[in-house]
């Protein structure tokens, strides 16, 4: 006997609801294999992430990796270069040493020697024509004033002694006139003089009215004859550049033998 179910057979509708649950159970399983691919497809996705961050990581640590070793290189070099210039300082300093010792030793010595030289040139402007007298006794008494500071420096010391000397050799070779005192006759007068180098030292008084020269192995003055005023008058513009060079006929002491 078939039962019809609303005019369905109930057989068939057991059938139905068999294969339905069949295909419910395959859906559920189809679900859960995707879910499960998904989740396969989810860790590998983030374990791609994971190496890609490992391996930028790695890159980064590999980076900084080689910047150190870089550095350290840098470093090294450096270390070496400081090395050699400590090294170099230290060869300084005991150059230095030797040197300021040699100093010291020069200095010592050397003082006896400027005051030597000081006394010499003293003797030799003493000993000297008479020409420029106020001008060269200050440089002489300065020199000796300065020698005896303690607040001026050797080298200074020297420096000023040596223009001293240069000094005295140029009025050797220059030709000079200027206007200074005189005494004659036991009376003060103001006087032109004329030097040409060391070789004669000559006067001419204001007036033009009268003339003479320097006699060094007498250590006196000489009256010229007029004769000489007028030589004596060109050599004056001569030396002021008022004139050009010219030949003078003037009396020149004669040089002496140093024994």
């Amino acid at each position: 006997m078939i039962i019809f179910w609303r005019g369905i057979p109930r057989q068939f509708f057991s059938t139905l609801l068999l294969t339905g649950f069949s295909l419910t159970g395959n859906a559920t399983h189809l679900d859960s294999a995707t879910q499960v691919q998904q989740q396969i497809h989810n860790k590998a996705n983030r374990s791609q992430q994971q190496v890609e961050k490992l391996d930028d990581q790695t890159r980064a640590m590999l980076s900084e990796f080689r910047e150190a070793s870089l550095e350290l290189k840098n470093l090294k070099v450096y270390h070496d270069q400081l090395e050699k210039i400590v090294k170099s300082q230290e060869q300084e300093k005991v150059d230095l040493k030797e040197q300021m010792l040699e100093i010291e030793i020069t200095q010592r010595n050397i003082l006896p020697l400027m005051l030597r030289m000081q006394k010499v040139l003293e003797q030799f402007v003493e000993l000297d024509a008479p020409f420029l007298e106020q001008e060269r006794q200050l440089r002489i008494k300065g020199l000796q004033q300065m020698m005896d500071r303690s607040d001026v420096d050797q080298s200074e010391k020297y420096r000023r002694l040596i223009e001293a000397y240069m000094i005295e050799t140029d009025y050797g070779r220059t030709i000079e006139s200027y206007t200074g005192p005189i005494e004659l006759d036991g009376q003060q007068n103001t006087v032109d003089f004329l030097r040409f180098g060391r070789l004669g030292l000559y006067y001419l008084t204001m007036d033009g009215t009268r003339a003479g020269y320097w006699m060094a192995k007498e250590r006196r003055w000489e009256s010229l004859p007029d004769s000489y005023r007028s030589s004596i008058l060109q050599g004056l513009r001569i030396a002021k550049k008022q004139a050009a060079p010219d030949l003078l006929k003037l009396p020149v002491t004669a040089p002496e033998t140093i024994q």
